[in-house]
């Protein structure tokens, strides 16, 4: 009976860690919207806002929060001459999201609590 007891506690654990799970892929697909903002400023779309709106509230915890923000950083350095680094620090504020953090290549993600 312990044996089973264990395996069930393993089970959970492991279905736990997979729904704190947020890759770089999900950070992408949620901010895709916002690409023409980010490149171009003028109005915010509602898909963008959701999307920012749906990784704040996936970014729950420090590990996550970490996770959402190299992720953030890494894409920033591929699309870099693309991306308006104004326009990206602007993008919770005009989408009523407040995070932790600024959004920009500088920050250092490792001091995110």
């Amino acid at each position: 009976m312990a044996g089973h007891t264990m395996k069930v506690l393993c089970i959970i654990v492991a279905c736990m860690a997979v729904a704190e799970a947020l890759t770089c892929s999900d950070v992408d697909s949620d901010l895709s919207p916002c690409l023409n903002y980010l490149e171009n400023g003028g109005s915010v779309s509602s898909a963008c806002c959701s999307g920012v709106k749906k990784l704040n509230k996936a970014s729950n915890t420090t590990a996550l929060k970490k996770t959402a923000c190299n992720c953030m950083k890494s894409a920033y350095k591929s699309m870099s001459s693309k991306i308006k680094i104004d326009n990206a620090s602007s993008l919770p504020k005009k989408c009523n999201v407040n995070i932790p953090y600024k959004i920009s290549p500088d920050t250092n993600c490792n001091t995110l609590k």
